[in-house]
C-alpha cells in the first residue's frame, strides 16, 4: 500500500508540475492544473475518508479556509464546501468529525536532528522548567542518580550514565557542573551531561580519563577543554569539537538495538507535536542506515529528510535516497555545514564582544569559528559546483558574514537561479545581512524559540539589550517580503510546534518581557513558516505544506484556531491528532 501511495503522489505532483511548466503559474493555470489532477485522481472511486465539522486552514491563498476535505490513497482529492466534497463519499467512506477543532497541513520541520532527539528520549531529563526539573546542580545530581537506578539494565549494558538538557542560564548557580560534582553521581562509570544547546557539556573524572584528556592535552581545533582556575587541569566542561569528540566516544558504546530504539523514539516525539516531516540534519552514514532500516520495517510513522555533513558524509549522496522522492519515508535533501557554535553557550562567533564573557575569557571575547575561513569557502563552493542544496549553520554575525561571502563567491563561479541555500539559525543577523540574503536568494531559517527559552539570558548576559532585541529577526524578513522558516533545532528544544508558533508571534520571554516587539509577525505568517514555506524551502511544496488537491493528506488537528485565539494564549493550544497520508500516527489520549 505504501508503494502505491508513493507512485500516486509522484504522479499527481508530476502532472501538476508539468502543466504549470507548460502553461505558467497564473491563478487560472493553477486552477486548471488542480482540476486536471482532481479528475485524474477521482475516476469513479469514492473517497476513503472525509474530514468535516471543524475549521480547516489550508495555507493555500486561493482557498484559505475550507469546510471539508476528502482523502483517497493518502492523497487529498477534494477541498472546499461540504456540499461539494460530500459528493466524493461512498458507502465505505469514513467520516472524521473534527468536533469544532482546527485542522492544518502537517507541520514540516525546517531544521532539527531527529536522531539526536532519540538521545534526548533515552537520557536523564535535565531540562529546566517547564520541560523538566533541572534548576540547580543538586537537582541535576539527584535526577542523574534516580535515572541510574531506574535504567539499571541500560547502565549495566552500556557502562555509561547520560543526561540531556541542563542549562547553566537556568541553574541557580548560573554555571556548568564540574567534574567533581559529577563524580558525586559516579566515580566508577563515565558520566556525560549534554547542555541544552548540544554544543557543549560536562563530564566526570572517569570520562576524562577514558577519553585520555589531562592537563597535558591541548584544546582541539574548534573546541575547548575548560580548565580549573589557575591551573591547566580540565574542570570537566567541554565545548564544541571537544564535546563532539566526547559524545562520539561514549555514544559509540551503544549497539544496534539501542540506536534503532533511539531513532524511532525521535520520530515518534516529532509526531506527538504535529510534525509529518522531520529533519535529521548533520546526518552520519550510520544514522541514515538506522532510518533506512526502520523505514524498510515500516516503523517510521513520518517522513525523515536528511542533510548529511559535507565535511564527512558526502559519500551518502547517491540515488535513490538522494533525490526528489522518499524511499520508505527517507530522503536526502542536500548537505549541512557548521561554521560556529551556540549563542546561549557563548561559543557563537560574533563581530562584537559578548556582553558578559564566559568564565576564563576577557572582555574582548567574541567566540570562535568551528572551521577555518578557507575550508568554509571551499565547502560552500563545492556544494554549488555539485548542485547540492546546502544548509549553513551560522549563529553569530561574524559567522553569518562568512556564510554570505561564501554563497556570493559560489554564485559567481556556479550561477544557479533557485538554489535556496538555507541559513540555519541566523540568531544575530544584522539588518544589512538580511538584505544580503534576499539579494543572494538565501532562505533564513530562524530559531524564535530562543526568545522564550533564552531571551532574558541574551538580554542580560549574552548580547545585551540592543542586540538581544533583534535576535531571530523574523520581522525584518517579513517586511522585506521574504519567505522564511522557523524551527526548534530539536533536541536543543523539544520539537514543540506550539512553542515555535507562540514564540514567533509574541516573542515573550520566561520573565514575561517582550524581546524586540518589532520582530513579531502575524499568526498566519508564523503558520506558513511552519508549513508551506518549510515545504518550499526543501523543494517539496508540490506535495506538502498546504491542503490542496493532489498533495499528501498530511494534517495536524489543534484544539483551537490559532488565527482567532488571543496571541497570548497560543501557547495553550494542544496537538490533538497527527495524520500522515490519511493515517493517524498520533492521537492525544
Amino acid at each position: 500500500m505504501r508503494a502505491d501511495h508513493r507512485s500516486q503522489s509522484a504522479l499527481a505532483s508530476t502532472n501538476r508540475r508539468d502543466f504549470v511548466r507548460l502553461f505558467g503559474a497564473s491563478s487560472f493555470a493553477l486552477a486548471v492544473a488542480d482540476n486536471w489532477v482532481t479528475q485524474a485522481l477521482a475516476q469513479d472511486a469514492p473517497a476513503d475518508a472525509l474530514y468535516v465539522n471543524g475549521t480547516i486552514l489550508t495555507m493555500n491563498d486561493a482557498l484559505p479556509e475550507a469546510e471539508a476535505v476528502a482523502v483517497r490513497d493518502g492523497l487529498v482529492v477534494a477541498v472546499g464546501q461540504i456540499g461539494e466534497v460530500e459528493k466524493m463519499a461512498g458507502p465505505q467512506t469514513v467520516r472524521h468529525d473534527l468536533d469544532g477543532r482546527t485542522m492544518l497541513p502537517g507541520f514540516f520541520d525546517p531544521h532539527g536532528h531527529a536522531n539526536m532527539v532519540g538521545i534526548q528520549a533515552i537520557s536523564a531529563n535535565l531540562l529546566p522548567p517547564p520541560d523538566g526539573g533541572g534548576t540547580s546542580i543538586a537537582t541535576l545530581q539527584r535526577i542523574l542518580t534516580e535515572w541510574t537506578e531506574a535504567e539499571r539494565a541500560f547502565v549495566e549494558r552500556y557502562g555509561i550514565i547520560m543526561g540531556f538538557g541542563y542549562d547553566d542560564a537556568q541553574l541557580g548557580e548560573q554555571r556548568h557542573p564540574t567534574r567533581q560534582e559529577l563524580d558525586a553521581v559516579s566515580s566508577d562509570l563515565p558520566v556525560l551531561v549534554m547542555h541544552q544547546s548540544m554544543h557543549l557539556g560536562a563530564v566526570n573524572s572517569r570520562a576524562l580519563e577514558l577519553a585520555g584528556v589531562s592537563s597535558e592535552t591541548a584544546d582541539p581545533a574548534g573546541g575547548v577543554y575548560r580548565r580549573e582556575t589557575g591551573t591547566n587541569e580540565p574542570n570537566g566542561v567541554v565545548e564544541e569539537n571537544a564535546f563532539f569528540a566526547m559524545l562520539g566516544l561514549f555514544l559509540g558504546r551503544l549497539d544496534e538495538t539501542a540506536n534503532l530504539q533511539m531513532a524511532k523514539a525521535g520520530t515518534q516525539l516529532y509526531a506527538r507535536f504535529g510534525y509529518t516531516t522531520c529533519q535529521d540534519s548533520s546526518s552520519s552514514a550510520a544514522a541514515l542506515s538506522l532510518f533506512q532500516a526502520l523505514g524498510q520495517r515500516g516503523e517510521l510513522a513520518i517522513d525523515v529528510l536528511a542533510f548529511p555533513l559535507i565535511l564527512t558524509s558526502t559519500d551518502t549522496l547517491t540515488p535513490p535516497l538522494y533525490g526528489p522522492d522518499y524511499v520508505d519515508r527517507v530522503r536526502i535533501g542536500g548537505v549541512k555545514l557548521t561554521i560556529d557554535g551556540s549563542p546561549q553557550g557563548k561559543t557563537a562567533w560574533l563581530s562584537q564582544p559578548y556582553f558578559v564573557p564566559p568564565e576564563g575569557q576577557g572582555p574582548e571575547y567574541v567566540g570562535y569559528p568551528a572551521i577555518s575561513t578557507e575550508l568554509a569557502m571551499d565547502k560552500i563552493e563545492q556544494a554549488f559546483r555539485q548542485g547540492w542544496q546546502m544548509q549553513i549553520h551560522a549563529n553569530g554575525d561574524a559567522a553569518i558574514d562568512l556564510a554570505i561571502a561564501g554563497v556570493k563567491n559560489a554564485l559567481q563561479r556556479h550561477p544557479r537561479h533557485d538554489h535556496r541555500t538555507v541559513l540555519i539559525h541566523g540568531q544575530t543577523a544584522r539588518e544589512d545581512q538580511v538584505d544580503a540574503m534576499k539579494r543572494l536568494g538565501m532562505v533564513p531559517s530562524f530559531f524564535p524559540m530562543h526568545t522564550y527559552y533564552w531571551g532574558d539570558w541574551h538580554r542580560d548576559s549574552v548580547l545585551g539589550p540592543a542586540r538581544a532585541d533583534n535576535i531571530s529577526p523574523t520581522g525584518w524578513a517579513y517586511r522585506r517580503g521574504m519567505r522564511f522558516t522557523t524551527h526548534h533545532d530539536a533536541p536543543v528544544a523539544n520539537p514543540d510546534s506550539i512553542r515555535v508558533l507562540s514564540a514567533t508571534v509574541t516573542r515573550r520571554t520566561r520573565s514575561n518581557d517582550i524581546l524586540g516587539p518589532q520582530q513579531r509577525v502575524p499568526a498566519e505568517i508564523a503558520l506558513k513558516a511552519m508549513t508551506l514555506w518549510a515545504a518550499w524551502q526543501h523543494f517539496e511544496d508540490d506535495r506538502k505544506g498546504s491542503i490542496e488537491v493532489g498533495k499528501l493528506a498530511d494534517f495536524v488537528v489543534l484544539s483551537d484556531n490559532p488565527l482567532t485565539v488571543a496571541p497570548e494564549t497560543l501557547e495553550t493550544l494542544e496537538v490533538v491528532e497527527t495524520i500522515k497520508e490519511g493515517t493517524t500516527v498520533y492521537r492525544q489520549s
